[in-house]
């Protein structure tokens, strides 16, 4: 399993630490958007390539193991890039914390004009993936994946609704709007795929339920 994973997570880190060293000023380009999963028909195929096992325990997880929000440049941390990536007119003060904007919550379809009704989303959340093969991870592997802006893994939602979701997969939990279903259940196995991490049946048959209706 780590095979696959510390090679894509070399390029990853190499990257960082560049970003690092060269003490970047400005922040990334914004997108308006999480990245754009996979198409529905990648994400089928790609959910029969995953390794299906009974979930992992939970023992020895701690949010601590997978280091989020680190700086990304200047003074900007993970948190504050995805504020300004995923939302509408958002100004931020010196210190890049966002004091004005509007953020479209794509899990409910609320719109929020405080970024502190704004929760940053793990698309397949911490806990879940320390369950699913990361707790084998380096922590280096689990910050990198805590802070990842390229994959389908970061989005900015209304703060109660990732709260209720908390560390469930999607046989237990999907996003209220169900007409993001689709995307939700595409990102999440773009996630999963990506990282080499496994799912349970239960939760393989939500995922293709869910892409049956892409």
């Amino acid at each position: 399993m780590l095979g696959i994973y510390a090679r894509r997570i070399a390029v990853a880190a190499s990257a960082a630490a560049l970003a690092a060293t060269t003490g970047l000023l400005t922040a990334p380009a914004a997108q308006a958007a999480m990245p754009t999963p996979i198409a529905a028909s990648t994400a089928r195929t790609y959910l029969s390539q995953l390794t299906v096992s009974a979930e992992g325990s939970s023992s020895g997880y701690s949010r601590d193991k997978f280091p989020h929000w680190i700086t990304q440049s200047g003074t900007c941390n993970t948190r504050e890039v995805v504020l300004k990536r995923d939302g509408t007119g958002v100004v931020q003060d010196a210190s890049c914390a966002a004091t004005s904007g509007s953020w479209y919550s794509e899990y409910d379809g609320a719109t929020w004009t405080a970024a502190s009704d704004v929760d940053i989303d793990h698309m397949v959340p911490l806990a879940e993936a320390w369950r699913s093969g990361a707790s084998n991870w380096t922590n280096a592997q689990r910050q990198a994946y805590a802070n990842d802006l390229t994959r389908p893994q970061l989005i900015a939602v209304t703060d109660n609704v990732n709260q209720s979701k908390g560390d469930k997969d999607p046989a237990k939990w999907m996003p209220p709007r169900a007409a993001y279903h689709c995307t939700y259940a595409r990102a999440w196995v773009h996630v999963k795929h990506y990282y080499n991490l496994s799912v349970d049946s239960a939760e393989k048959t939500a995922l293709q339920t869910a892409l049956k209706g892409c």
